[in-house]
């Protein structure tokens, strides 16, 4: 197998077609230029299906379609799989044994695989069998406890923080570590990624400043949830901004910028006893101006603020096109491949591919090996 331009070229990789985070994870390490092979079922109208030439979560990867329910192309897969680095799937567990893919059948075929796993509950436990997504996930984790205002029921970014955070990131740093161990001298491995185990890890800060007494578990009594220099606020447009000033000496530029010294001391920054007068004075002052004055006035002056853009305003704005942050691709808006890498100062996301349009090449990789004796 070869792989596309980037750090990871070189690495192959079989990704077997699931929902959520495993797509995701292929489409993060396709992006750092390895060779993902997705493995589609055939078009039977699954959810996958319906996204065709808009799965940016596809994009830069090989795919061809096998019907695993036939031995004949359980035989491909095992195949592909004796040349790959690495292996991503999504599946319930027990699905890739019963499948006849599971991992005792690929690592013997390949002593070096490393087997990714990603589900989330995990392989194991009480609830490893049950159905469930991102927002059951971070439930359970305590991840969704601290999102949105205490007079509300948590709302948190779809995805974001389940199935992108506590999951697929979490399987690509899990392929990564295995393959460095393989390299290393090590044996190929399982990595069991479960999306309630990542994103309880991604915590572990909040539960450090808990440790310390400075995170209650009552909502909106802790400075990242009640105080009200965090937060958004509307303008008069409707429109929203939001603040963070931690750091007592951002907090004191902001009240300077807006003129509130003398009405907001910055002593009293951390005293809950004060926040719901803060929050509404600062609610009164951001409701007289249109978001663009706000902007024109605090963005890039240390007062920790930005404005709340839907995608197309994000796009756009000149931070994000300076840094080249997204590209309009075949007429689809997605975010460029990140991190940057040195050696690599342009990345471009590869093509979104139809369905099984790597069938011939693909397959013609596997004769050729195979008439070569290998």
């Amino acid at each position: 197998m070869t792989g596309g331009s980037g750090p990871l070229s070189g690495i192959a990789i079989v990704e077997f077609a699931a929902q959520g985070p495993g797509p995701f994870c292929g489409m993060l390490l396709a992006d750092l230029g390895a060779e993902v092979i997705l493995v589609e079922r055939p078009d039977d109208g699954d959810e996958a299906s319906k996204f065709g030439a808009s799965a940016i979560f596809h994009r830069g990867k090989r795919s061809i379609v096998l019907d695993l329910k036939r031995q004949a192309d359980v035989e491909t897969a095992l195949r592909l799989v004796e040349r790959a680095d690495g292996l991503i799937e999504g599946m319930r567990p027990g699905t890739m044994e019963r499948l006849g893919l599971g991992p005792d059948v690929c690592l013997e075929r390949n002593p070096h695989l490393v087997y990714g796993r990603m589900t989330g509950w995990g392989q194991s436990g009480p609830l490893a069998m049950s159905a469930g997504h991102d927002i059951n996930y971070i439930a359970l984790s305590g991840a969704l406890w601290y999102a949105g205002s205490p007079s509300q029921p948590p709302v948190a970014p779809p995805t974001l923080v389940g199935d992108v955070g506590g999951g697929a990131l979490y399987l690509a740093v899990g392929l990564l570590a295995g393959l460095l161990h393989v390299r290393a001298g090590g044996a190929g491995q399982i990595v069991d990624a479960a999306v309630v185990d990542g994103s309880a890890h991604m915590l572990n800060l909040l539960l450090s400043a808990k440790a310390l007494g400075e995170l209650n578990s009552d909502r909106g009594t802790s400075p990242l949830d009640g105080a009200h220099w965090w937060g958004t606020y509307a303008c008069a447009d409707g429109l929203l901004i939001s603040l963070g000033p931690l750091e007592p000496k951002f907090y004191g530029r902001l009240l300077d910028v807006l003129g509130l010294a003398d009405v907001l001391p910055v002593a009293d920054q951390f005293d809950p006893r004060g926040w719901a007068r803060g929050r509404a004075i600062l609610a009164d002052v951001f409701s007289r101006r249109p978001r663009a004055d706000w902007c024109l006035l605090l963005e890039g002056s240390d007062c920790c603020f930005a404005p709340v853009l839907a995608f197309d305003e994000a796009a756009g704005h000149p931070h994000n096109r300076a840094r080249g942050t997204f590209r309009v691709l075949d007429g689809v808006l997605q975010a460029a491949p990140a991190p940057r890498f040195s050696s690599f100062p342009d990345p471009s996301p590869g093509p979104i591919p139809r369905r099984g349009q790597h069938q011939d090449e693909v397959s013609s990789g596997l004769a050729a090996r195979r008439s070569d004796g290998a």
